[in-house]
């Protein structure tokens, strides 16, 4: 259509211009697709661009002698698999059966690397994860003869979560991994700490390379709160399972902020390591806002810059104009699959229990993907809906009609993961809609 022409030009300035976008985290299953995000490629190093990307609901393969579909060779093929799961803290034994080769991260941390050709055969490997959503990728590659690529995982111990006491749990360890048993376990009032060049512990914990857990559950009233975490060295921080921090590596003393709507009980999770010279952890927040309307018996209408609006991922990617669906547009630009940190936002509504249709506003501008994977959480689980961003403007697309349970459980989530060549297309986040039908 002629809007493609109209945008041309705007859009080459903003690419040449705009920051590249990191990439983003996303669900309950809050902010992913509730499936595997799966790519496949013709030869056995995921090297160009992939022959065939869709979502696999299970990671449970054996092709035999077969090709996972019309054209994926049957030999000589590879494959990527990201997903995000939510858990109850513990920890978790994962079971890897392979043939040929296989690599698995969690949350960009590699835990199995058997990247060779050889007959079938299963790897494990435990990991603590904590409250909230981790991101799991997966590498395979099939050289001849039978093919087979599975990923199982179970919790072997619990940990109860923090209780709301007002007091955080914390744990320390002897190295910067939070790896093994705690050398200390204590409650804290709060995580404000400058250690200096001391230990938080004398005699007990390393003055350096040791790490620490804070885990707190507290109830609040709902409102948009604004985090604040000042480290010296890394940190990454979960606030209901939305990563707000994720600054993993070693630096000065550095604060890094975080916006995000919340409301009732509400867990923080914080994980920190210092590696050497001065040590500093210190967390504040603060909010506004009052009590939520009652469900509304009309038409729902969540904009971005809504209470009912959340997003999440690398904040440097986000941008913000004047324009779109009442003044106001929230945009990025596109991941080619789920990265660590991708970008991605939700809309909640406040619904009645009954059947609604629900609407995307596309603005006129910031929508050069064909991709954009809408997906609506109602009452009888998740639909997916692709839609041409590029080919609307201006206008409410329709995702569907649906049942709402009118429990606050429904909303409408979008990410930047849209499979194109990565930061090259623009999305909107724009206004979503609720008509009653």
């Amino acid at each position: 259509m002629a809007k493609g022409l109209r945008v041309a030009g705007l859009l080459i300035i903003l690419l040449s211009l705009a920051a590249p976008v990191a990439a983003q985290g996303p669900i309950l299953p809050q902010h992913s697709d509730p499936a595997w995000q799966a790519q496949y490629w013709a030869n056995k190093d995921l090297s160009g661009a992939p022959v065939l990307t869709r979502d696999d609901p299970n990671m449970d393969f054996d092709w035999g002698l077969g090709s996972p579909a019309a054209g994926v060779p049957a030999d000589g093929f590879s494959a990527r698999w990201t997903r995000y799961i939510d858990v109850t803290p513990g920890t978790y034994r994962f079971s890897a059966t392979s043939d040929d080769g296989i690599r698995v991260w969690i949350d960009d941390e590699l835990m199995l690397d058997q990247w060779t050709v050889h007959a079938p055969k299963t790897d494990t490997f435990t990991r603590y994860l904590g409250e909230g959503h981790h991101l799991i990728k997966v590498e395979y590659f099939e050289n001849t003869e039978r093919a087979v690529a599975k990923l199982s995982w179970t919790m072997e111990g619990a940990e109860p979560p923090p209780t709301p006491t007002g007091e955080w749990n914390a744990q320390y360890f002897n190295n910067m991994v939070l790896s093994g048993p705690p050398a200390l376990t204590r409650k804290e009032s709060a995580v404000n700490f400058d250690w200096g060049s001391g230990s938080p512990a004398p005699g007990t914990i390393n003055p350096e390379h040791f790490s620490a857990r804070w885990t707190r559950t507290v109830n609040l009233s709902p409102a948009m709160y604004h985090f604040e975490l000042t480290i010296d060295d890394g940190a990454r921080m979960w606030v209901n399972g939305h990563r707000l921090v994720d600054a993993w590596y070693d630096q000065g003393a550095t604060t890094y902020t975080g916006d995000i709507h919340l409301s009732g009980e509400v867990t923080i999770e914080i994980e920190y390591y210092e590696n050497q010279g001065f040590a500093t952890a210190q967390l504040s927040w603060d909010g506004d806002g009052g009590p939520p309307p009652p469900p509304p018996g009309g038409t729902v209408i969540v904009d971005d810059r809504d209470a009912g609006f959340t997003k999440g991922g690398a904040a440097a990617g986000w941008r913000y104009v004047d324009e779109g669906y009442n003044n106001s547009l929230t945009w990025t630009r596109n991941n080619d699959y789920a990265r660590s940190n991708y970008n991605w936002a939700r809309w909640y509504p406040q619904l009645q229990s009954r059947y609604y249709e629900v609407f995307a506003f596309i603005p006129y501008r910031y929508t050069t993907t064909s991709h954009a994977r809408y997906w609506v959480r109602h009452a009888d689980g998740y639909t997916l809906r692709i839609v041409d961003q590029s080919a609307q403007g201006d206008r409410w697309v329709s995702l569907g009609t649906y049942r709402f349970r009118g429990d606050g459980s429904g909303y409408v989530s979008l990410s930047d993961v849209t499979y194109e060549p990565r930061v090259t297309r623009l999305l909107a986040f724009d206004a979503v809609k609720w008509e009653p039908r």
